[in-house]
């Protein structure tokens, strides 16, 4: 698909006048109404947003590392998001925030979408559990020389992103009011002021017209729902921080409304996904443990879980030891590895690089519970270690 002109500002985050900054809340209401149709910053904000051509500024920053880790020697990554930045440039940040690195296994996981890293391939799979009647996603790796048995696999990932993409347009069409009954719903329950409605509303609608317009011109990438949030961080420059706060609670509490009710049959079973991975030689990984810990329960084929990653560290030391049960009493095929993802989302250091949220700090291969002194007890007592891991992980996937 054809890659939209990227906007000329450097780094992602919207900017604005001294004038446009300015104007905030007064007296309880907007020192500048919002117009009902597209402005030319509206426009701007929009292709900032969405742009995925990188700036030299932009490359230059990616290359080089916040912080450097000399005592780092072993690398594992399992759990990120390349996003639209170029592996060149992300290998050239793993190489400057590891110098010392001797051993390692460093695996790309796009949502939906096959990419490379030297010699392996990943993606992180969006599927269906029936059996606990929920959606839950599985980390997929492979060896590159492999991407040609992978067509069924691709084929499904094509169905699941397209799919996926639409939980997007039935967000921004709750948030914009053309579903009002839901946005009612979401109101009442969040107790929202009839003001952070309003401003939702029309800037829903004013993105629903920017989608519309610039369709044949976006990437693919760009139809995800944090799209809503980066278009409403966008206003508070104009319409100050603290409405523009509450506006992005309400959206977050109608997000979440619609992903609990996302239909689910149309996603392939978490079964279908792991057997045709199996079929080529891929690994299979439960990611996000607070999240998905519980289909350990149903003895999916699986080499192992995720027990922490930066929103994921409430269970760690439990299932660690869950997975050494499992292992002394060989309720599995195979030996359950522990893993920990980093889950990196490599945009996220673009679209906001003044801010110091959880997201933005994120680095490929730091995942610092590895060091921490009561969880490395417990790896010990379960014959555990990155090293360990790195090991028996490759030796698997090259099988």
């Amino acid at each position: 698909m054809k890659q939209h002109k990227q906007a000329p500002a450097g780094l992602r985050a919207p900017c604005a006048s001294g004038e446009q900054a300015a104007a905030g809340v007064v007296a309880g209401g907007l020192a500048e109404a919002p117009t009902e149709a597209p402005t030319e910053e509206d426009e701007r904000a929009f292709f900032a947003i969405t742009a995925t051509q990188l700036t030299p500024e932009e490359e230059a920053f990616i290359a080089a590392p916040s912080e450097v880790l000399h005592r780092q020697e072993r690398v594992l990554a399992l759990h990120w998001h390349p996003e639209y930045v170029p592996m060149e440039l992300i290998k050239k940040r793993i190489e400057a925030t590891f110098p010392d690195c001797a051993q390692s296994l460093v695996i790309p996981t796009q949502h939906n979408q096959i990419t490379t890293y030297g010699e392996f391939a990943g993606v992180e799979v969006d599927c269906y559990s029936s059996g606990f009647n929920q959606k839950v996603q599985l980390l997929i790796h492979f060896r590159a020389e492999r991407l040609e048995r992978a067509g069924v696999l691709a084929a499904m990932l094509a169905h699941t992103a397209r799919y996926r993409a639409t939980q997007l347009f039935e967000f921004l069409a709750v948030l914009s009011g053309r579903d009002e009954q839901r946005l009612s719903q979401v109101a009442a329950d969040t107790g929202a002021a009839e003001e952070t409605i309003r401003f939702a509303r029309l800037h829903a609608r004013k993105l629903l017209t920017l989608l519309d317009k610039h369709a044949g011109v976006l990437p693919q990438d760009a139809l995800k729902n944090k799209l809503v949030r980066g278009f409403l961080d966008a206003q508070r420059p104009r319409y100050g921080e603290r409405l523009v706060t509450r506006v992005q609670a309400f959206a977050q509490a109608v997000k979440l409304r619609v992903k609990a009710q996302f239909p689910m049959q149309y996603f392939y079973r978490a079964s279908e996904v792991i057997e045709e991975a199996r079929g080529f030689g891929a690994g299979v990984v439960i990611p996000h443990p607070e999240q998905f810990w519980p289909i350990l329960l149903a003895d999916y084929d699986v080499d192992g879980c995720e027990v922490w990653n930066p929103q994921s560290q409430r269970y760690t030391e439990f299932l660690i030891d869950t997975l050494a049960r499992k292992n002394r009493k060989g309720w599995t095929e195979r030996r359950q590895l522990v893993f920990m993802g980093d889950d990196t989302h490599m945009s996220e250091k673009l679209r906001n690089p003044d801010k110091t949220s959880d997201k933005v700090l994120r680095e490929i291969g730091v995942q610092p519970a590895w060091e921490d002194i009561g969880i490395r007890k417990r790896l010990l007592a379960s014959g555990m270690d990155r090293a360990c891991v790195i090991n028996e992980y490759t030796a698997r996937l090259s099988a």
